[in-house]
This record gives structure tokens, C-alpha cells and sequence, in this order.
């Protein structure tokens, strides 16, 4: 079947390995699942190597290039999951922003969003299936390619994340202009964030159709909120974005999909979260697993939560540290992850090391039930 056929066909081959899908749903594994959050990253050599000639976008926009970038990691590591390659500033490209990555710098909007009347600049309706249709294409021919190994989780930003960025103009440490836009003009933020949430819903809605058979949502900034801001400005549209995907899966007879929230450093919002209608809480290192397993009450499966920079041991103690994670979160409910993505500079051995050390020390623990 060529590749054009293969960008409409909906007939996928048959899932080999459930366990990342059993797991998010709460159900019992023969090992417990791991993937790593940019797992598709720059630590790869062939990665560097098929991206080295191309711009970041120009990539993003080549179904082809996602679809190759999502299973270098597959071909090397026996993770349980796949995640598309893609970029969450994707959305506010889609709603007539301009994103472009600067060498060195990363992500930086020319025009950034400075004052309310600037929202007129964005698109009050916008057609996701014409203006991302090509993260569409890369889902479903990835589905194909990946001939059911594991499943292929799809992603969006969160609202709030993505208003820092566009109000930012990139990355920030403080996002003090975002936040100052909170304090300053809650009705025009508000209005931003209800935007993108009507955005981000049709979106992960096309991304199931196209083949995703998991949702994760990146809330990469929560961080930078404070308890009640996050209550007003962030939680309320994770949970709309999660309730208005479910109804209309149910309501269009597509099959339901899990749905992962991962709030980075928004350990002040777990009891929250784990009522959010997602069936799995992403966590990062910075919360201890036996604390979030309370705190979460068992309403929710959890993912993650190795430090990131702990792929920087030797090997041996990489295994120490994935056994004691494993024994904080139990074997049930649970998806290994790191708490945050791959850097560049590991060394992927380590990678292997790390997914080694996930399925043999959880099979033992099982083992011993």
C-alpha cells in the first residue's frame, strides 16, 4: 500500500503489546509499561542525523519525518509505548500566530501577544482538520508503520502553557508577562484560554480519529501558578478539555481513549488532578511516590517519575533507583516514565538501562504478590 493510501486507511493491524493501555486504565500487567517522554529526542544519534539538514517546523510538518522520528526509539528500545513526534506550539500556529525556532534560543513568536486587542489577531475559528491535518497524516501512517508493536500516544499543550508562549514570546523563567496579563486582565485571559481549550478538544478529537489510542496533555507550567491561580486558570479548562473529548468520543462511536494530565511541578493540585475525568496523572520528581498514591486516593493511575538526571548514573544505580521507584508506586495503576523529557546529552544506553531495569524489577515484584 503506498503512503498516500496509508495517510487514509483506518484499518490498523492488530495491537500486539496492551500493557501501557491496560495499565492506564487501572488493570494488572505482566510487567509494569515504560516510555520516556521525548523519547524521540536529540540523545539519538539518527535522530540528530534526520533532522540535521531540515527546520524544526518544516519537520513537524512532514508526516514522512514524524512517522521515521517515532519509531527510531522503538527499534532500539522495548518501550510499551510510542509517542508521536510533534510540538505542542503547533496549536497557536494553527491560530495565525507565527513560531519560528531560533537556533540556540528555541522556540520564539516574532509578534507575541502584548495587550488584549492583540487577541483580535487570532483566528476565531479555526479548522483544525485543514490547518493540522498534517500531524493528522503522521498519526495515521505511524499507526500503520508501527504494525500494533504498542500503542501511539497523541498530545497537545495545555491552554495555559500555551498562552505563556504566546504571550511570552518563548521560554521564560518567571512568565511574568503571562502572569501579568492574569492579574491585569483575567477577562481577556479568560477569553485567551477558553480559545484554545475550543482548539485543543477538536484537535485531540482529530487526532483519535486519525489513530491515537492514548491523550496526553502537557501542562508544562503549572509550575509558575500559585494554588488559586491554578484553580482559576488552569484546572478548569483541563477538566474541559477532558469531559467535552470524552463526550464526543462517545457521542461520534469512536472508542474511547485514556487520557494522561501531566502538570509539571504542580504537586499543590494532585487531589485536584486525580478528579480532573483523566484516567492518568503524570508526576515529576519532585513528589514521593507513596505520597502521591495517598494523596490520589487510588481514583487515578500515575506515571513517572524518575528525575530525568538520574539517567546520568551508572547503570547498576540506575537499577537501584528504578526498584525503589517501583516499590513506592506498587505494580498496579502504574506507567513508569521519567518526570520529565529525555535530555539531549544522555547517553542512550542508559536509556536501555533504564526500561531493562523497569520491566525485570516490576516482573519480580509481581512475582512475589
Amino acid at each position: 500500500m503506498n503512503k498516500d493510501k496509508l495517510y487514509l486507511a483506518k484499518e490498523f493491524p492488530e495491537l500486539k503489546n496492551d500493557t501501557f493501555l491496560r495499565a492506564a486504565c487501572g488493570e494488572e500487567t505482566q510487567h509494569v509499561p515504560v516510555w520516556c517522554m521525548r523519547q524521540a529526542g536529540r540523545y539519538l544519534p539518527e535522530f540528530r542525523e534526520t533532522r540535521a539538514t531540515k527546520d524544526f517546523f518544516e519537520t513537524c510538518r512532514s508526516p514522512e519525518t514524524c512517522c521515521e522520528l517515532t519509531l527510531q526509539p522503538l527499534r532500539r528500545f522495548p518501550f510499551d509505548a510510542a509517542i508521536i513526534f510533534s510540538d505542542i506550539l503547533v496549536v497557536p500556529q494553527a491560530m495565525g500566530m507565527d513560531v519560528q525556532m531560533v537556533p540556540g534560543k528555541g522556540p520564539t513568536f516574532p509578534e507575541p501577544l502584548k495587550e488584549p486587542d492583540d487577541l483580535q489577531r487570532l483566528k476565531l475559528k479555526v479548522d483544525v482538520t485543514t490547518e493540522l491535518d498534517y500531524v493528522f497524516k503522521a498519526i495515521t501512517l505511524t499507526r500503520h508503520k508501527i504494525e500494533g508493536k504498542v500503542p501511539l500516544i497523541g498530545f497537545t499543550g495545555a491552554p495555559w502553557t500555551l498562552m505563556t508562549y504566546m504571550i511570552e514570546g518563548g521560554g521564560s523563567t518567571t512568565h511574568s508577562k503571562a502572569k501579568h496579563w492574569l492579574y491585569l486582565y483575567p477577562e481577556a485571559s479568560h477569553k485567551l484560554l477558553k480559545q484554545l481549550t475550543n482548539v485543543i478538544v477538536e484537535y485531540l478529537l482529530g487526532q483519535v480519529e486519525a489513530g491515537a489510542q492514548a491523550l496526553q496533555v502537557f501542562e508544562s507550567h503549572a509550575g509558575c501558578l500559585g494554588p488559586a491561580e491554578f484553580k482559576e486558570f488552569s484546572l478548569p479548562y483541563l477538566r474541559e478539555i477532558a469531559r467535552r473529548v470524552k463526550d464526543k468520543l462517545k457521542g461520534s462511536g469512536l472508542d474511547n481513549v485514556p487520557m494522561i494530565v501531566f502538570a509539571k511541578d504542580g504537586h499543590y493540585a494532585l487531589e485536584d488532578l486525580s478528579e480532573s475525568h483523566y484516567e492518568v496523572v503524570g508526576l515529576d520528581w519532585t513528589i514521593d511516590p507513596q505520597s502521591a498514591r495517598e494523596r490520589t486516593g487510588g481514583k487515578v493511575s500515575l506515571q513517572g517519575n524518575m528525575d530525568p538526571c538520574a539517567l546520568y548514573a551508572p547503570k547498576e544505580r540506575i537499577g537501584d533507583i528504578v526498584k525503589r521507584m517501583l516499590e513506592g508506586f506498587g505494580t498496579r495503576g502504574y506507567i513508569a516514565n521519567l518526570g520529565h523529557g529525555l535530555y539531549p546529552d544522555t547517553n542512550p544506553e542508559h536509556v536501555g538501562a533504564f526500561v531493562e531495569a523497569v520491566h525485570s524489577h516490576s516482573q519480580q515484584l509481581l512475582k512475589l504478590k
